[in-house]
């Protein structure tokens, strides 16, 4: 059956038939033949609070009161309106308004209306700013319009979740305001494509039900802190299939500051299109860009990258994380093999092109 990788919101499932899993302008051709699906938004039915306490899940705690947990977050759910054709989700952040959503949502459109805070009646709001790369947005609504006042949800800390931690998912769904499902963290540090075809590194995985409409809704751990921000789903027909993905709270944490008054992200670029070797003994570089920074510091496809900056790489993944973690202009320590022979080279990163060279 063919697998696809699904943006969960606008009006028509995204398709894409494989995902070029890659990070920092690293592009991995994984052997894996199924690919995450961004599931695509359903058609229109009728303060950064960061914790000083662990953010992280529940640590294997016994489960949390859904009803309850649900009750205090859901007013800080929004069902979004993008034009006439397309809807998502998204979550309030602080107290001026401001929501965070995935530019997948918002891409297409220039007018939006958000219901929020329990009110049903739609009210206007703007788009503050997006980033196709980490497929984040950010709108924002005059808190005079919101009858009740706003909720803003607490950002959580996903560097210190752990697999089978709890996972809550609320959204819309086809459309259906105020959908909760509830789930675990399925694994970690999973690589997903943004829509603009490079990778976005260290994304959730759950298995709590994520369907069209959920795109930009929150993933929160089970103290109700956001750990995510649901964006695509693994699935052979496009609607749920247990395996969904969310866009990780450190890099909302990363981004949104950026271009919450419609700032842009910079980010560092290595330039390679690399894979993963079936042993995970590093990330075998299969194209350079002519001209790029990987190319200007001498790697040649063939070559595998074993570490960068001291850091054993196994994977592409490991490779799109460590760029993603550096800035443009740094030089970064890359190890590799080739011809039977380990050498170190000084790659002195770029600045990433908004969408992939000849992607």
């Amino acid at each position: 059956m063919r697998s696809f990788v699904s943006f969960l919101g606008g009006a028509v499932s995204v398709g894409l038939v494989v995902a070029l899993l890659a990070a920092g302008g690293v592009i991995d051709n994984d052997s894996d033949t199924s690919s995450p699906t961004a599931a695509a938004p359903s058609p229109p039915t009728a303060s950064n609070n960061s914790s000083d306490d662990d953010n992280g899940g529940d640590q294997g705690g016994a489960p949390s009161d859904i009803s309850e947990l649900y009750k205090r977050v859901s007013p800080g759910v929004v069902f979004i309106q993008a034009g006439q054709n397309a809807t998502g989700s998204g979550f309030v952040i602080d107290d001026e308004g401001h929501i965070v959503t995935n530019d997948h949502v918002v891409e297409e459109a220039s007018s939006f209306q958000v219901v929020i805070g329990g009110d049903p009646q739609p009210i206007p709001a703007k788009l503050m700013g997006k980033d196709p790369s980490s497929d984040l947005a950010v709108l924002k609504v005059d808190p005079g319009d919101v009858k009740g006042g706003l909720t803003p949800l607490e950002l959580g800390d996903s560097t210190k979740l752990e697999p089978g931690d709890q996972a809550i998912a609320i959204g819309s769904p086809f459309g259906l305001e105020g959908t909760v499902t509830t789930g675990i963290i399925s694994s970690l540090g999973r690589t997903i494509d943004s829509p603009n075809g490079y990778p976005i590194a260290d994304a959730v995985q759950t298995d709590a039900a994520i369907n069209p409409g959920n795109s930009g809704g929150p993933l929160l751990d089970g103290n109700g802190r956001v750990i995510g921000v649901n964006s695509q789903i693994r699935s052979g027909s496009g609607a749920n299939s247990g395996v969904g993905f969310a866009v990780p709270v450190s890099t909302v944490k990363f981004v949104v500051p950026l271009i919450k008054n419609g700032g842009k992200v910079e980010r560092a670029y290595l330039g390679v299109r690399n894979g993963t070797p079936p042993d995970r003994s590093g990330a075998i570089v299969d194209s350079v860009v002519p001209n790029g920074p990987a190319a200007l510091g001498g790697l040649r496809p063939g070559d595998k990258i074993t570490s960068i900056d001291g850091n054993a790489v196994k994977s592409s993944e490991d490779v799109s994380s460590a760029v993603t973690a550096r800035k443009p202009g740094e030089q970064a320590k890359v190890e590799i093999e080739r011809s039977g022979q380990r050498r170190t080279l000084t790659v002195q990163l770029g600045t990433r092109p908004e969408r992939p060279p000849g992607g």
